[in-house]
């Protein structure tokens, strides 16, 4: 048996149960109801101070009176009831536990303290428990329904862990309707012990469970939930609906990196590195999931689209073409063979519109097996495949047609012919390789809707949304071709690099001023511009002049954080008489300020493309990189993305490639493409800086440049200290 936590409490031999009664209104009965009645074949031994038997079951009124230690007690009790049953659960040996009740630390201070006393019973006997305030767990696997909704007895292979009970339980009956249907699935409730990370690390041992889909609000365990999906994702998908990137979320900073680094761009930049595919809606999430658990990969991104109408192949194809398919021109060969079927007024090239025909043998068998067999298309759309559902809306006009037969024979026909015809595409299509989704407006009545269902082809009620699933499927097919991530041991921080860092925070500051901080990053081997300090004019004068202008003059203090704005900032002096007067403007400001007339003297250097690369910390996942345009695009476009630390040169270059500009990177208009290897080491170290030093609260590089051959310098930096006011 796996080591996972939640392997014995996901599959127990014998349940012990606090808070069911005969009382058929209580939350308690109806969970327990669905255990006793859901042909679950382990013991069930209801715990209750009074009754005798409960749901026909031999009811204990206490711990030491059970005849076995259960493998799982569920409570669905008052809150100050847990505690004290779960210290004697715990005496007798119990492991694992499900708290379905309410009332922790979702309420107030005193919650709080009742669920921390659950964690110190839990760690006194090596229990393991989820929850408190969850709605309980699904297994298919042994038609266990420890949920308050009857489930429908089907084995599912979609695999759910979900920080909102209602998504574990009150979508049963919606998705029964789909044909959609769990492996596992797991309510996460406050997480005061078991985790989502630890439900992501076993969805993905199970063998049942072919797709992972997970429902977040907020992740504790940053690191350790990237490098378990990192694993899974490279053996199965993983999809995710995240809900936690309100404004009450986001991060105020004192640097561009801190300010604009919202939890939800956060989470995108965090999935990305996970290899996770993030969906918008919960019908996304579960549609999207049950498509890549029943349907292959495709080897390709050539898509063959079949429609009986215009408008949906085309938005069919509108939203297959941005989820990263693209529609080719079918053969010669191959739409002669195809007119050979289709009305003379019906298109041949792709997508295949038959034109409202209503030859269901055409659509659904004969043109998808065309398309499959020709070896031209890696995956195939398939909409308005239709006929009971119509033939109802329609048999008014027509029964007499029918010469007298009932809409119930008929249909009772169809739907065998249907079921048959399905079957043999599926098979079909199952041999070579291709996936298939299929859209209609008749998603739930048809008898082709029913038949698509039945062999594990999943129907959509909209061409855009089926072309969407099948996009995830493409994403996904990529992430498996993801390089190898090989993480190093880190750095070793530098003495001097430290002490600077110390001196500063003694000193009262809460950054380091811009010399400073391009130092440090210096002594990691970052790129800086060369240059020194200067407090006169003399010496700016001489630094000038062995550097070589034209040269850049910035005010420094540490507390001059945005220099532009405060008017501490001279470009491309060219001579002596200009640095001098640039020089007094520069320092009279600064006097003004309160500050000492410090300036940076530099070398001006040019670059027609600027970036920003910075690094910040969140609660849950530590130091987090960004990386994005640079200079005044920075705010004003905001194209950025995130990694959290530390950063392989892997999962860095893949970074590269995460935001919208990413095409300026290459050789773009006459200028050279960046050094990418070279891009992906200085962000990786910048991550490896912030682990070296946890003192350090943000770093803002902005910018950082590309210079005409493709080199990278770093023009600015802002390095902000922990405990800042």
């Amino acid at each position: 048996m796996s080591e996972n936590p939640l392997s014995l409490l996901m599959s127990p031999r014998s349940i012990a149960f606090v808070g069911a009664s005969n009382n058929p209104l209580k939350m308690g009965t109806m969970q327990a109801v669905n255990i006793v009645n859901g042909n679950f074949k382990g013991a069930f031994y209801p715990l209750h101070p009074t009754e005798k038997t409960v749901l026909g079951h031999p009811a204990f009124a206490k711990v030491a009176d059970l005849p076995e230690v259960p493998d799982l007690v569920i409570f669905v009790s008052p809150a100050p009831t847990v505690a004290p049953y779960l210290e004697e659960l715990g005496k007798i040996g119990v492991k694992r536990a499900i708290v379905i009740t309410a009332g922790f630390r979702e309420m107030d201070e005193a919650g709080a303290r009742r669920e921390d006393e659950l964690n110190a019973i839990a760690s006194r006997y090596q229990m393991r428990f989820l929850g408190p305030n969850c709605i309980g767990i699904i297994n298919t696997e042994i038609s266990l329904n420890a949920t308050v909704v009857h489930m429908q007895q089907n084995k599912g292979s979609l695999g759910l862990a979900s920080q909102s009970g209602t998504y574990v339980t009150q979508t049963l009956g919606y998705l029964h309707k789909k044909g959609i249907c769990f492996s596992k699935a797991i309510s996460l409730g406050n997480e005061a012990n078991l985790n989502i990370c630890d439900a992501l690390e076993y969805l993905g041992e199970d063998e049942q469970t072919r797709a992972i889909i997970l429902y977040i609000e907020g992740i504790r365990e940053g690191r350790r939930f990237i490098d378990i999906a990192q694993r899974v994702s490279r053996r199965k998908p993983i999809l995710a609906q995240y809900s936690g990137g309100s404004q009450a979320g986001a991060k105020a900073g004192k640097s561009h990196t801190g300010a604009m680094a919202g939890p939800d761009v956060l989470y995108d930049g965090i999935f990305a590195q996970a290899g996770i595919i993030r969906v918008d809606t919960i019908e996304d999430l579960f549609a999207h999931g049950w498509a890549l658990a029943k349907q292959p990969l495709p080897r390709g991104n050539r898509l063959g689209v079949i429609t009986n109408s215009g408008g949906p192949g085309a938005a069919a194809s509108h939203h297959a073409e941005i989820s990263g398919f693209r529609l080719p021109t079918l053969s010669g060969n191959l739409q002669n063979k195809l007119r050979q079927l289709i009305p003379a007024h019906a298109s041949a090239a792709n997508p295949v519109d038959v034109t409202f025909h209503l030859d269901v043998n055409l659509i659904a068998k004969e043109i998808p097996l065309l398309l499959a067999n020709s070896g031209e298309v890696d995956a195939l759309i398939l909409h308005g495949a239709m006929q009971t559902a119509f033939l109802e809306q329609a048999f008014p006009q027509v029964s007499s047609l029918h010469k007298g037969e009932p809409l119930e024979k008929l249909i009772a026909k169809y739907e065998k012919h249907s079921q048959e015809l399905v079957a043999d595409l599926a098979e079909a299509l199952k041999r070579h390789g291709i996936p298939l989704v299929a859209s209609t407006f008749f998603e739930y009545n048809d008898n082709f809707s029913a038949a698509f269902r039945q062999a594990n082809i999943p129907v959509f009620d909209a061409p855009e949304k089926a072309a969407r699933a099948l996009g995830s499927l493409w994403k996904y097919a990529n992430i498996r071709q993801r390089a190898p991530f090989a993480h190093t041991n880190g750095l070793t921080s530098q003495p001097e690099a430290t002490a600077m860092v110390a001196a500063a925070r003694q000193n009262g500051q809460s950054a380091l001023d811009e010399f400073s901080a391009k130092r440090l990053l210096a002594l990691y081997g970052l790129p800086i511009v060369p240059g020194n300090i200067a407090s006169n004019k003399g010496q700016a004068c001489a630094i000038a002049t062995k550097i070589g202008y034209p040269i850049v003059a910035k005010g420094c203090s540490w507390r001059a954080l945005h220099k532009s704005e405060l008017g501490l900032v001279a470009l491309d002096i060219a001579n002596e008489r200009e640095l001098k007067a640039a020089f007094a403007k520069i320092a009279a400001r600064l006097e003004q300020m309160g500050e000492s007339p410090r300036l940076v003297i530099e070398k001006m250097v040019s670059g027609s493309r600027e970036l920003m690369l910075g690094m910040t910390r969140f609660a849950g996942f530590g130091a987090c990189l960004s990386f994005g345009l640079g200079g005044v695009f920075t705010e004003a476009l905001q194209d950025i993305t995130f990694r959290c630390a530390p950063l392989s040169l892997a999962e860095a270059l893949e970074m590269l490639d995460g935001i919208r500009s990413y095409k300026l990177l290459g050789d773009y208009r006459g200028m050279a493409a960046v050094k990418r290897e070279e891009l992906a080491r200085i962000i990786s170290t910048v991550g490896e800086i912030a682990l070296a030093h946890p003192e350090i609260a943000e770093i803002d590089i902005n910018p950082l440049l590309i210079g005409a051959d493709g080199s990278l310098t770093v023009v600015d930096a802002l390095v902000v200290l922990e405990n800042y006011s």
